[in-house]
């Protein structure tokens, strides 16, 4: 079995690795990094990462609203959606900030109240269907021809630099600015203020567009895909890895408790072919505190994902349960790779390296 741990949120800001790092000691992770084979590229978010291992190409935007609508139990059609995810957005020295459902709760009848004010203020030309309380999607009857920022890569920081690029960039603006007024003295958000709740005073268009067409199918008995199968299970938290897991054709599981659980599973499901199989695990807990720069936070984000994920996948890769292990550590601009197997664990002389360094190379 070929394991693939996508891990965002490795790094932090330069100068403050060190303490940041104290009193951490994951040395499954830093004996991982340390023994195995390391290469670096510039980091795009995992969005864009997820989209290209499964061979989705860039349309205007990069199309990831229809593949996690799939996950959410949704059918994207050959209809164009976009996510509309919902926000709070504040002012901090001059600049607007955003917050996304990481820091507040939104309820499902919260959400479906401010829907349906947002689908008849716009009618057919925006369509909000929230189908979870913290993430909406919204049809549109053509592909807005711009260019988004995941909200994952806006969260935490000022919108200015990561508003929507292209053409009809502005009129999209304009809808933005429309709904936040919208929703600014909305009963829903009024409620919530009263309660010392943030409130929910705009969404966050991205990721638009439609599933690539299905190809025409084979004579061979395989059925026809859309789109590329890297992995032959996905297991995420992540609606769009998982979506595009399906898309695919692959099995796609939500996150288990713990390697010990996912082994069990894909052991199970394997059944004598687990060795030829490739898994992908997206581990994306340390996230959101480093764009909120919650740095205990993160530092107890990677303690479990050390004691749950690191050491157990380390132990697998040691007595060949696990033939290969490769971690992607996507930092906020460069992204680490690093291969390992179990002859690598035998080169004593790679000296495991203290995490502090690694991070700094990730930022």
């Amino acid at each position: 079995m070929h394991c693939h741990l996508l891990v965002p949120g490795f790094g932090w800001p330069q100068g403050e690795a060190n303490e940041v790092c104290h009193p951490l000691a994951p040395d499954a992770l830093e004996t991982l990094i340390s023994r195995g084979r390391r290469s670096s590229a510039p980091a795009f978010g995992t969005e864009r990462w997820l989209l290209e291992r499964f061979g989705v190409p860039r349309q205007r935007d990069w199309p990831a609203a229809p593949f996690s609508l799939i996950a959410e139990g949704g059918t994207p059609g050959s209809d164009t959606w976009i996510c509309a995810d919902p926000v709070h957005l504040r002012i901090e020295r001059d600049r607007l900030m955003l917050a996304d459902s990481t820091l507040f709760r939104i309820a499902r009848d919260e959400a479906e109240g401010l829907a349906r004010s947002i689908n008849s203020h716009f009618g057919d030309s925006l369509i909000v269907y929230p189908m979870q309380p913290q993430r909406w999607y919204a049809r549109l009857p053509a592909c807005p021809d711009m260019e988004t920022t995941p909200l994952s890569l806006v969260r935490g920081g000022a919108i200015e630099a990561r508003l929507a690029r292209g053409p009809e960039a502005m009129r999209w603006q304009a809808f933005a600015n429309e709904l936040q007024m919208l929703l600014h003295d909305h009963p829903v958000n009024l409620a919530r203020e009263s309660r010392g709740e943030l409130p929910v005073n705009s969404v966050w268009l991205w990721g638009a567009g439609r599933l690539p067409p299905r190809p025409a199918r084979p004579p061979a008995r395989a059925p026809a895909r859309p789109l590329a199968r890297p992995f032959q299970h996905v297991a995420a938290s992540d609606p769009l890895a998982r979506g595009l897991a399906q898309a695919s054709g692959a099995q796609a599981r939500e996150l288990a408790a713990n390697a010990q659980a996912w082994l069990a599973q894909e052991c199970g499901a394997a059944g004598g072919a687990g060795h030829a199989r490739i898994g992908l695990i997206v581990l994306d807990s340390l996230a959101a505190p480093l764009q909120y720069g919650q740095a205990d936070a993160w530092r107890e984000a990677l303690s479990q994902l050390e004691l749950n994920w690191f050491v157990p996948l380390l132990a697998a890769l040691k007595r060949g349960t696990i033939g290969m292990l490769t971690v992607h550590l996507l930092g906020l601009e460069q992204a680490l790779q690093v291969e390992v197997t179990h002859s690598d664990l035998r080169r004593f002389w790679r000296r495991r390296q203290p995490l502090a360094g690694w991070l700094a190379r990730a930022t």
